[in-house]
């Protein structure tokens, strides 16, 4: 895919994100939420995020919204202020172009110019391509939780994956 851009996102985006997002939702176990967000939930949390002074990047071609990744504090106490949470949502057209490789890699730089050290990516299992994925990019399992999340009536383990930074 050519002509792409990477950028801030902006509440502008917000009706896009929140279409990307849902399928998410309320057709698999990646996210927990379990109800769909509107575009005014959706640009509140860009505007959160970012007003903590965390990135919140999308990836568009031709000025259409393709995907987006952000990056959340991964827990509230101060000891762990280097340590982002990252997320990652793609379109269904757009998965399998290396779009996600190139996002997170741009999330990664956003990061590392604010001075994190360490990002965490939770994964609800099994997921094969989701953990392929982090792997390739370097992430290293650093966790398991079983059965600690529930959604569509079952038991869901979670796994954590650490990438160092620096």
């Amino acid at each position: 895919m050519s002509n792409l851009q990477m950028r801030d996102a902006t509440v502008d985006d917000a009706a896009t994100l929140a279409a990307i997002y849902n399928p998410f939702i309320t057709e698999t176990v990646v996210t927990f939420e379990e109800t769909v967000v509107t575009a005014d939930d959706m640009a509140a949390r860009v505007t959160t995020l970012q007003d903590q002074g965390l990135p919140w990047r999308v990836i568009e071609q031709q000025g259409r919204v393709l995907g987006y990744a952000y990056a959340g504090r991964w827990r509230s106490r101060a000891a762990y202020r280097y340590v982002a949470e990252s997320a990652i949502y793609l379109g269904e057209a757009s998965r399998g172009h290396g779009l996600g490789t190139r996002l997170y890699q741009d999330l990664f730089g956003q990061l590392r110019a604010r001075g994190l050290r360490v990002v965490m990516g939770v994964i609800a299992l099994p997921h094969p391509a989701s953990v392929a994925f982090h792997e390739r990019l370097g992430f290293r399992q650093a966790g398991l939780f079983p059965r600690v999340g529930y959604k569509f009536q079952r038991w869901i383990d979670v796994g954590y994956w650490q990438l160092e930074l620096s």
